[in-house]
């Protein structure tokens, strides 16, 4: 943390996402009071974020809930700014046809190995198809539908705003990943969250996770407050994607995980330790 006349600079990393951008528009444009704080914001692709917490690179960042698990010994849970929900998990698609097939190998397109999305198809693969070899590719969200369409890739796990578009560049769906994970374990799929260093210890915890938390709330109040913010950083989206978007993952679990948001984490957590994917959590999820 670096200390100035105002208070503190932290450094903040989240993703272009509207959905990033929507929760946090009030305290990058200052339209909240932050207290003691102010913010060196860095936007990037959710796998970069994830990435560079392994590094402890920012203070407080956007992860994917999967991240978060293998990074507990560093950073702890913030209550706000998380994205869950139903009905908003990542898909399998394909151009039309292409699966299920008798390849013994299916290459598939993955937005990253350490994001959720990556995580659930592995939890669905050993669940349905249990023995079924597949070449994963990882590759930026964005590249994963073009991917597929230049047949580099035999099915492409999407994220983001691809689910509002996939069918309009001609793929189809195979499956949904969220769909899956809500029928088998009746919780809300865990997508992504706001994590805190913990060497910034529980008050710092506090005080942010309230700022984001107004932030959502005064964002919900004056939804076109800022609106530039949100299109600028979303410019190669129209402006009904982009409600879409904000409106299928910014919801009450955003402002406040909840009893219910904490369990669907903490069964992620267990079914990914179960597959191997990560070491079962030594650490609290939150800092005490």
């Amino acid at each position: 943390m670096t200390s100035g006349m105002n208070g503190s600079i932290l450094t903040l990393g989240y993703s272009s996402c509207p959905n990033d951008t929507f929760i946090f528009k009030a305290m990058a444009r200052e339209l909240i009071d932050l207290g003691p704080h102010s913010f060196d914001i860095r936007l990037e692709d959710v796998e970069t974020l994830n990435q560079n917490a392994a590094l402890g690179k920012y203070q407080i960042t956007k992860l994917s809930v999967a991240a978060l698990g293998k990074l507990l010994d560093r950073y702890a849970l913030l209550r706000s700014g998380a994205a869950l929900g139903n009905g908003c998990g990542p898909l399998i698609i394909a151009r039309p046809g292409r699966w299920p097939d008798d390849r013994p190998c299916q290459r598939v397109a993955v937005p990253g190995m350490g994001t959720t999305a990556y995580h659930l198809f592995r939890f669905y693969m050993d669940d349905l198809f249990p023995g079924q070899q597949t070449t994963i590719l990882p590759m930026p969200f964005e590249k994963v539908m073009p991917a597929v369409l230049a047949d580099q890739a035999d099915l492409g796990v999407i994220i983001h705003e691809g689910r509002f578009v996939f069918q309009g560049l001609g793929l189809s769906q195979v499956a949904d990943l969220g769909q899956w994970w809500e029928e088998n374990t009746g919780l809300p799929i865990p997508l992504g969250c706001i994590a805190l260093r913990r060497d910034l210890g529980p008050e710092t915890a506090q005080q942010i996770q309230q700022l984001i938390a107004d932030s959502i709330d005064h964002a919900f109040a004056h939804p076109e407050a800022a609106r530039d913010y949100i299109d600028t950083h979303a410019q190669e989206l129209d402006p009904e994607v982009i409600q879409q978007h904000i409106d299928l993952y910014v919801n009450d679990f955003s402002r406040d995980l909840g009893p219910t948001g904490e369990k669907a984490i903490a069964l992620f957590f267990e079914k990914a330790a179960r597959a191997g994917l990560m070491p079962e959590p030594d650490q609290p999820l939150f800092i005490r």
